[in-house]
């Protein structure tokens, strides 16, 4: 399936999980930034539910980007991939330069998204984590992590595609897992959209304040 854009998957993902999900008690839909945002505003809207920002850094390797050798998500919880820094020979400092530099990029956006607004409360919620895909994975366990500290009554885990092995990475670390689509061969995230564009920090903003 080829979503239009980020709206339209979250259309359809908001539609998936009005019949599927449970009812939620005290509900908060939760995106990730900057791209799960567009996705979880209309998952919000469909389940009547208050959106908030949920802000996980992807550490990458160095000299290949998109490649996560873990992530770094809110109250310093750190994902760290052994695979991957085993395989290329990362050490310890070249790990610590790059926590360091995601910590402040985070705080960044965490100032300019909320203006001052302060996060939603967590504890004894149901969460739903909304992202625009699953690549690597890496940005989504650091945000289940950090997630389950902070003392909710349950987490799900919605977007609108990932590859098929993200059903046993990933499902088993919460309490729900939903995917519209799980393509094989699976290239990339943004294969799977018609319109890809990269979502703004502006746009992130207002649909915050919306």
């Amino acid at each position: 399936m080829q979503f239009r854009d980020r709206y339209h998957a979250g259309d359809v993902l908001g539609e998936l999980l009005s019949t599927e999900l449970d009812a939620v008690q005290d509900g908060i839909v939760l995106g990730l930034p900057r791209g799960g945002v567009p996705v979880a505003a209309r998952v919000a809207a469909r389940l009547g539910l208050p959106l908030d920002v949920y802000i996980a850094r992807k550490l990458g390797v160095p000299g290949h980007p998109e490649l996560a050798m873990g992530a770094i998500a809110a109250d310093g919880v750190i994902i760290l991939n052994d695979d991957i820094i085993r395989q290329f020979g990362i050490d310890a400092e070249t790990i610590s330069t790059a926590v360091e530099h995601e910590r402040t990029e985070l705080e960044r956006r965490e100032r300019v998204y909320r203006d001052r607004r302060p996060p939603l409360e967590l504890a004894e919620r149901d969460l739903i984590l909304v992202d625009d895909g699953v690549a690597t994975g890496a940005s989504l366990r650091a945000a289940i992590g950090a997630a389950r500290a902070s003392g909710p009554r349950s987490v799900t885990v919605a977007v609108p595609v990932a590859p098929r092995s993200a059903n046993w990475e990933l499902a088993p670390l919460v309490d729900r897992f939903f995917v519209v689509s799980t393509p094989d061969p699976f290239k990339a995230v943004g294969w799977f959209y018609r319109d890809f564009t990269q979502t703004s920090d502006d746009e992130v903003r207002q649909l915050l304040s919306a």
